[in-house]
């Protein structure tokens, strides 16, 4: 694997810098009482306020805006403009970020001090503990209580658990709709050429693959995948959940780089090793961190089995569609087979944690009390059905309390909402009720000839799950190594898996001493010694 040695120095001192100077201004917000500027954080009247006042709400520049909008004046800037701002005597400002710059531009704009927006937000939890550790962030408890009832209420306690320091109320986190994120797919007619049922675990599902590659079911020859395989998360992380031992009860730690610290691990790389060296995964997934080739593969028909996000194949004119139409004939099943010898043999599978972004307001801001009212405005009545889905009748119909997509919607509607999802902070796709309504909704998004396959994978991307554990504080390891341990996982990976059988062993051991090294035992340590900590309450 190929590393720009240059340009990782070059982001590391730059972050670096960032984080200087973060810690000399990021305290500038408070006076020397250590209050914030605006005391109350802006105008404290439960109605309208006062004096025209700007709320300054940061939102994702994702580069694919209509001719006919910006990313800060468009219909859902519009609408939120007409249905809160001006009743409320508020201008509503969005401050654009590029979203491939999340982190950087955020480090900048919170270092400024003047320009920051009064409401910012990360998907890093280690970028939001930082802010709150270092001062930078208000804390917004007794606000949600005199202002966000709505809000609290839509987020519940579970999920607000994961804005909170020290007991405090540093962000907001947004709501995730469904935590469930892979299912894997195996061709039907592959096996019904063969005559073969569908596996129930993973010994059957190795002499499947054998019998895909050695019986060519599909007529290929050495295109023949048995099992699709990438760096990609989808893949690389639901083979190695089923090998691996929770840390606690149903819970894990929560970063991929984590995962050489669980025991189980080497199981996981010793079974690649032994699907790679029989040639029965593809052969290039070291050069496919993006997923790109085994997503072509599988378009073309090449891959007999493989896993995916729950969603990633159902869309118009995605994987699955252009597999049957390249494929005639072809079928995909979605089937749970990965099975856990060190649980039960159950389908142990990795879970979303319940919360999406941490939205935060800076202590700076003198606008707390009217972003908080911004946000519960946001959870109240249909406002986020309203942003997330456009005008009732143009863009969706209701059906059975369900905002549906129309399906002769023209572009011009669809152009209304290249920001609802950027904007609809609160809530980490479309929160209508319970997990199983927010299901049914998903699901009437897809093309109906995908409906019934899309529901089947998200009951198996809901079974047997295993989530993150919640320490309620920062791990400082895993900013500091995060980025050089996550890479160094890619390496065990592909250096674990290509070697001969023979001396698996002995580059394993090597590989696991250097991630050791860089960072691992420490991280290891401080993991060990939070989850203690959490224990003993």
């Amino acid at each position: 694997m190929t590393v720009n040695v240059n340009q990782r120095v070059l982001k590391k001192a730059i972050g670096i810098g960032l984080t200087a100077v973060m810690g000399a201004t990021l305290l500038a917000g408070c006076s020397s009482d250590g209050k914030s500027n605006s005391a109350a954080g802006g105008t404290d009247a439960p109605g309208k306020s006062a004096e025209r006042v700007t709320l300054k709400v940061e939102i994702f520049d994702r580069g694919k805006t209509p001719k006919q909008y910006t990313i800060t004046n468009n219909f859902v800037s519009q609408m939120i403009q007409k249905n809160f701002g001006d009743p409320n005597n508020i201008n509503v400002e969005f401050v654009p970020v590029q979203r491939s710059e999340e982190v950087t531009k955020l480090n900048v704009l919170m270092a400024s001090n003047t320009d920051v927006p009064d409401i910012v937000f990360t998907y890093d939890s280690s970028v939001f503990y930082r802010y709150a550790q270092q001062g930078g962030l208000t804390d917004v408890g007794s606000l949600l209580e005199e202002h966000g009832q709505t809000l609290k209420k839509f987020i519940g306690d579970e999920t607000m658990a994961f804005g909170q320091l020290d007991g405090k109320q540093f962000a907001i986190p947004g709501k995730r709709a469904i935590t469930g994120r892979y299912a894997s797919y195996i061709r039907q007619d592959w096996l019904d050429k063969l005559g073969l049922p569908v596996p129930k675990n993973t010994d059957e599902l190795y002499t499947t693959l054998k019998a895909f590659k050695e019986k060519d079911p599909g007529g290929l020859g050495s295109k023949t995948i048995p099992m699709g395989m990438s760096l990609g998360s989808a893949q690389l992380e639901t083979l190695i959940y089923s090998f691996i031992k929770p840390i606690s009860g149903d819970l894990t730690y929560s970063q991929r780089y984590e995962l050489p610290l669980h025991e189980g691990f080497k199981d996981a790389a010793q079974f690649l090793n032994k699907l790679y060296n029989e040639g029965l995964v593809s052969k290039d997934f070291s050069l496919d961190e993006d997923k790109a080739q085994v997503s072509k593969d599988i378009q073309n028909g090449n891959v007999g089995f493989w896993s995916e996000d729950v969603d990633s194949m159902f869309y118009a004119d995605g994987t699955l569609d252009n597999l049957y139409k390249n494929v005639p004939g072809s079928k995909v099943l979605p089937a749970d087979i990965l099975t856990n010898a060190k649980v039960d043999n159950k389908y142990i599978k990795s879970r979303y944690a319940s919360n999406g972004m941490y939205i935060m307001i800076p202590k700076s801001s003198k606008r707390a009390v009217e972003a908080v009212k911004y946000l519960d405005w946001m959870a109240t009545g249909n406002n986020l059905i309203d942003i997330y889905n456009g005008v009732e009748g143009e863009n969706y119909d209701m059906v059975e309390g369900i905002p549906v997509v129309k399906a002769d919607v023209s572009q011009e509607f669809q152009d209304r909402l290249f920001t609802s999802g950027d904007t609809a902070i609160i809530s980490n796709g479309k929160n209508l009720g319970d997990q199983a309504t927010n299901e049914k909704a998903w699901i009437l998004g897809f093309p109906a000839n995908n409906q019934e396959a899309l529901k089947q994978s998200i009951d198996i991307a809901n079974t047997d799950t295993v989530g993150p554990i919640v320490f309620g504080k920062p791990i400082e390891s895993e900013s500091k190594y995060g980025t050089t341990l996550s890479d160094k996982l890619n390496v065990i990976i592909v250096k674990t898996a290509m070697a001969k059988p023979d001396q698996f062993d002995t580059i394993f051991e090597q590989e696991m001493k250097d991630y050791m090294s860089l960072g691992g035992d420490k991280l290891k340590a401080e993991l060990e010694q939070a989850l203690t900590e959490i224990s003993a309450k």
